[in-house]
């Protein structure tokens, strides 16, 4: 069987994802336990939800013992630079600029926060030269 190319998780998708990105493997109750949605959701809904993530190449699982494993194929930082390279092409046509402005508009940036990309800009102005 031909897996696709694994896309952007959806919402739920992504709830999972940080689960098994926080925890490591973990069997469909351990991260059925663990997921707090506003409305409680069945462990047929996330066993189906990880099954089309194991299809979309989102996850993989150890089919050896009764309760299978799973574990994230894609890392975190794969994951939030393809939503970000897709929010930046479709909400502000390619621009970073304009998309970081509006982000840091957006809510108030913490000290911490500045000083990061105070350190990322010099970095990038470095390169620039």
């Amino acid at each position: 069987m031909t897996r696709k190319s694994p896309g952007h998780p959806t919402d739920a998708e992504l709830a999972i994802l940080r689960i098994l990105w926080d925890h490591g493997a973990c069997t469909v109750r351990q991260v059925h336990d663990r997921l707090t949605p506003p409305q409680p959701i069945g462990y047929t809904t996330v066993l189906k939800t990880m099954q089309i993530m194991f299809e979309k190449g989102l996850v993989a699982r150890d089919e050896s013992r009764r309760a299978h494993l799973y574990w994230a194929q894609v890392t975190e930082e794969q994951t939030q630079q393809g939503l970000v390279r897709d929010l930046l092409e479709r909400a502000f046509s390619g621009s970073a600029a304009r998309m970081a402005m509006q982000a840091l508009s957006t809510r108030k940036a913490t000290r911490e926060e500045i000083e990061q990309i105070r350190q990322l800009l010099d970095e990038m102005s470095k390169k620039a030269q």
